[in-house]
């Protein structure tokens, strides 16, 4: 009688361990991928359009779920990807240039997932300031970015290109975050703060400023001769309009800069990002202006096809951009 009165206990029990072991595997299932994706420090570009990224694509694809950190820039990216503390990194073109093709270390086993947005380097002053050329900037105190920018290795490659150098000709200050640069030219303790890109935060804050803006690139034959010296940089342009005050476009020198992803993501993963990230093109491009060059076309376009992570290049094949 024991027994016969144990069997209807132990049959729901056995019930109950049946629905609870599948609801929780349905959970797993249905529970999103977290990905991290290092941006750099508050205040610049990257940080801003990172956070825009990870919003658009858990927005688009809801079995993703990346969370958007603040690191100090580049080079922390570049060697937090490889022993896999993010999965996602922004890199500066430059940056993402040497450690691809090992200059100065080894090769990085690091894949493109989608190019950012292009980096036209220049500096920006004051607009009630009398400097009109990077040569009159010479010996003044001039913000040149945080210790981990790959911005840091744009400008050094530039002012190479003319003979110069940021520690031995200029006044050189080196910032703790991006956010403080605009703020050190608005208070006229450096005369100028230098950066690049479209709608880049620190440029934006300077010509919002009260005595507006006034932006520094190299002139044609400047560019030309700097070329000569680093060829692996490119001509692009600021269109006008770009920031307050800019009635005229601004031709300079860069590189674009380039989402990159650890090697060890499956390529289903990459796949859904890449996915993601271009569905999300039109929504990423209302939320920032520099959105706009965040397009598969471009990636396409400025990436070997061999630097693709292979989950990416899936994707831009079965939209009809590769073969």
């Amino acid at each position: 009688m024991i027994r016969l009165r144990q069997q209807p206990f132990i049959l729901i029990f056995l019930l109950w361990l049946f629905h609870a072991l599948v609801s929780g595997v349905a959970l797993a299932e249905s529970s999103p991928t977290k990905l991290i994706l290092g941006t750099a420090t508050k205040g610049g570009g990257f940080q801003l359009f990172g956070s825009h990224l990870a919003e658009v694509i858990n927005t688009v694809d809801s079995s993703l779920m990346v969370e958007a950190i603040a690191t100090k820039g580049s080079k922390q990216n570049l060697p937090f990807l490889e022993q896999g503390k993010i999965d996602i990194g922004q890199v500066e073109g430059n940056a993402a240039r040497q450690a691809l093709d090992g200059i100065g270390r080894e090769k990085a086993n690091l894949k493109v997932l989608s190019v950012m947005y292009p980096n036209p380097g220049m500096f920006v002053v004051r607009g009630d300031s009398n400097y009109k050329s990077i040569e009159d900037l010479k010996g003044k105190p001039i913000a040149f970015g945080t210790q981990a920018s790959g911005l840091r290795i744009l400008v050094n490659d530039v002012l190479d290109g003319l003979d110069l150098n940021p520690q031995r000709d200029f006044g050189q200050v080196v910032l703790k975050k991006a956010a403080e640069g605009p703020g050190l030219v608005l208070d006229k303790k450096v005369e100028a703060l230098w950066g690049a890109g479209i709608g880049w935060p620190g440029f934006v804050e300077v010509s919002n400023g009260p005595a507006g803006a006034r932006f520094i690139a190299p002139s044609a034959m400047q560019i030309n001769k700097i070329l000569v010296k680093h060829p692996h940089l490119k001509k692009m342009s600021v269109p006008a309009g770009t920031y307050k005050g800019q009635e005229r476009q601004i031709d300079s020198i860069g590189l674009w800069s380039l989402i990159l992803v650890r090697p060890e993501l499956s390529d289903e993963i990459v796949y859904r990002l890449a996915r993601a990230i271009h569905q999300g093109e039109s929504a990423l491009a209302k939320r920032l202006e520099q959105g706009q060059y965040t397009r598969a076309q471009n990636t396409v376009a400025h990436v070997p096809a061999e630097r693709l992570h292979p989950g990416a290049a899936r994707y831009f094949r079965e939209i009809g951009l590769m073969h």
